[in-house]
Formats: structure tokens, sequence, C-alpha cells
């Protein structure tokens, strides 16, 4: 990307900042919500990458470790306006939901029971059912056109929704590949790679080196960002596997009630799980040290890894996507994307926020003002937490 253009590039920097961290204030439903407010946004209303590369971002963010959503989203920033793009698009998507947890930590149980609170939260529910099936149908559309390719993204949508297995994205999309390889006509169909990541190289050895100096650090400050390091690199499956991690490396600084209030606050906050790290830092802060500080540290710790590692990756996918056998894997790896996503959008997305026969009606509906209409997510998101209030 070239910065020769300066005003140029800074106004895409804030287009960046700005588009994500209104959805940072507004992304309710979990990560695989999150990929359906970004693919609606992003890939087809301001069109900043082709359905391709976000299908190929997505199952990169399911087979590296760390914070699925976040990563695509840090992807897609960065292919808009560079490194600083990319930490913009973090940053703004993160900063609403931080800044609550922190909030939340501080204050504790005195915002929760508000009816109309509860009735906006309900709304938004609802929305993100709307925006992932529409994400599902155009994905569907464009990845599961061949009977191969088709069959996959269904075994992969009942493979998760009823399995038992912990990492269950994680092995559907290596059965994917292996069927890929096996299929060498199951292409992508589109020979387009991932834009170039430039010094990816250096990012996976930064964060290789700090996995390993992370079990040195034990005391302090140090010692938390050591702790939530670990915990962002090693975990696979989003923010539903983070959480216990993260409450065992502060069990002791923590209440259980607290614990507790923060698992269900990840859960109810806009934007990335993983953020549970901000609240948790801050409850775990000695006496006299600033909650903020603590909390920028940890969430900087969770979070660091998945982003390094992201980079790292893309490269890597990219100096592959040259052969036609890998071309054929990422074929199947987008059914699979679109199996995956599929999955939410039935469990937890669906079962957690279609509580009566009104709540589908409502659905219908906005699928088909969605579908027929294509109105701004400012639109959608208004209409739905009117909604949301009214029913309250």
């Amino acid at each position: 990307m070239s910065q020769s253009s300066t005003p140029s590039y800074l106004k895409r920097l804030s287009e960046v900042f700005v588009a994500f961290f209104l959805l940072g204030f507004t992304s309710f439903g979990g990560p695989a919500a999150h990929l359906g407010y970004f693919n609606q946004e992003f890939i087809k209303l301001k069109k900043w990458a082709t359905e391709s590369q976000y299908a190929q971002w997505v199952a990169l963010s399911q087979i590296v470790p760390g914070p699925g959503s976040s990563q695509v989203g840090f992807a897609i920033g960065y292919h808009r306006a560079g490194l600083v793009g990319g930490l913009a698009a973090f940053v703004g998507f993160t900063l609403p939901s931080f800044v609550f947890m922190v909030l939340l930590a501080m204050f504790g149980e005195a915002w929760q029971g508000s009816s109309w609170f509860d009735g906006v939260v309900h709304g938004l529910k609802l929305l993100a059912v709307v925006v992932v099936a529409d994400a599902c149908l155009s994905m569907w559309r464009s990845f599961c056109k061949s009977k191969a390719t088709a069959c996959i993204a269904l075994f992969s949508a009942f493979f998760i929704a009823f399995s038992p297995f912990g990492l269950s994205s994680l092995i559907v999309l290596c059965l994917a590949a292996g069927v890929g390889l096996m299929l060498p006509g199951t292409d992508s169909g589109n020979n387009e790679t991932l834009p170039k990541v430039r010094f990816s190289g250096v990012y996976l050895l930064i964060a290789l080196v700090l996995f390993g100096a992370s079990f040195w650090l034990t005391d302090g400050l140090s010692g938390l960002f050591a702790n939530f390091y670990q915990a962002g690199a090693l975990v696979f499956g989003g923010g539903h596997v983070v959480l216990p991690m993260l409450s065992a490396f502060v069990s002791d600084s923590v209440s259980e009630s607290n614990l507790l209030l923060g698992y269900a606050a990840a859960q109810a906050v806009p934007g990335p799980m993983f953020t549970m790290a901000s609240f948790l830092g801050a409850s775990a802060a000695p006496a006299g040290a600033s909650l903020w500080v603590w909390a920028g540290v940890a969430t900087l710790g969770v979070f660091l890894s998945g982003l390094l590692l992201m980079l790292g990756a893309q490269s890597l996918w990219q100096k592959l996507s040259n052969n036609a056998r890998f071309r054929s894997i990422v074929g199947s790896l987008n059914a699979a994307v679109v199996g995956i996503l599929l999955a939410a959008l039935y469990h937890p997305i669906g079962t957690s926020s279609l509580q009566s026969v009104l709540d589908l009606l409502l659905v219908v509906a906005g699928f088909a003002w969605l579908k027929y209409k294509r109105p701004s997510i400012f639109w959608l998101i208004t209409g739905f937490i009117f909604v949301g209030i009214v029913g309250a």
C-alpha cells in the first residue's frame, strides 16, 4: 500500500477507525455475529475486500489461536490502511467494550436489571440473527456452487452444531482440507490471493519470543501480561473457551461473584468477548493501582499474540496459494467456513436470541428488509433497538 498521498491515507485510516468503532458499540451476539456484521459492512457495502479474501481471513482466524473476529477485523484494517489501519480497526472495535468492562469492574452490579437496557440488548441480538443469516446466504452462493462444496458446508454445520468436541471448528477445517486435497477439482472459484503482508516473519518471531519470555515473568504487571498472553496464544475456539482460562489466572485476587459477573458481562456487551480480560485486569489491580492501566495491560496481553499470528499466517497462506492443489484446499475451507457460520446461526445466536414466535417474525421481517431494501447498518441498528425497547 502506498502512502504517497498523505491526505488520502489519513482519510482511509479515519474511515477504518470510525467504522470499527461504531460496530464496537453495536456488535452484539459473539464472534460469529461479528463476522456477519463485517461481511455486511466491509464486503457488501464498502467493498473494501472481496468475498474470497474475506472467506480466507475467516478460515485463517479459525486455524490460528486467538480472538477470531478481532483477527478478521484486524486483517481487514491492515488490507485497507496498512499496519496502522489494522491497529485502528482493533482499537476501534475493542475500545467500547473495554471501557464498559472497566466501568463494570469499578461500579459492580449497579447497572444490571434495567428493563430498557435488557430490551436494547435483546433487539440487537435479533439483529445479529438477521445479519448472520444474510452472510450465510451470500457466502453459500459464492462458495457452495458444486455438490462437493455444498456437502462440505452442510457436514460442517451439522458436525459443529451437534459435536461434543471443544475444538469442533478446527476439526472440520482439517477434515475439509483433507477433502480438498483428495478432490483437486474443488477449487475456490477464484484464484485471487490475499494481499501481501510486509515483515510477516518478524511478526511471527515477536509472537514466539514473547511466548517464551512469558514463562519467566511472574510478578506485578509483567506477570499479568504474561498470563493473559499465554491464554490468548493457546486458545482455539474463541471467547467461550478463553473465559474459564482467564478466570483461573486471577482466581486468587478476584472474588467468585466478580468472576461470574465478568463472565456474564463478556457475553452481554457488544464487541469481542476477549475483553473479559479488561474486567479481570481491573478487578485484580492492587489497592492504589490504576484500574485502567491494569485493564489495558491484560487486554493487550490476551489480544497481542492472535494479531501477530494472523499476520504471519496470512503471509504463509499467500505463498501457498500459487499451488493449484492448495487452491482446491482453499475452496473446501471456504465451504467449511459457510458451515461454521450456519452452525453459529443455530447456536448460540439463534438459540439465545429467539425467545418467542414474535421474535421469529421480527427476524423474518428484518431479513426481508435487509435483502430487498439494503438499508445502511445505522438504520438496521436503530430499527432493532426501537423494537427491543418497545417490547421490553
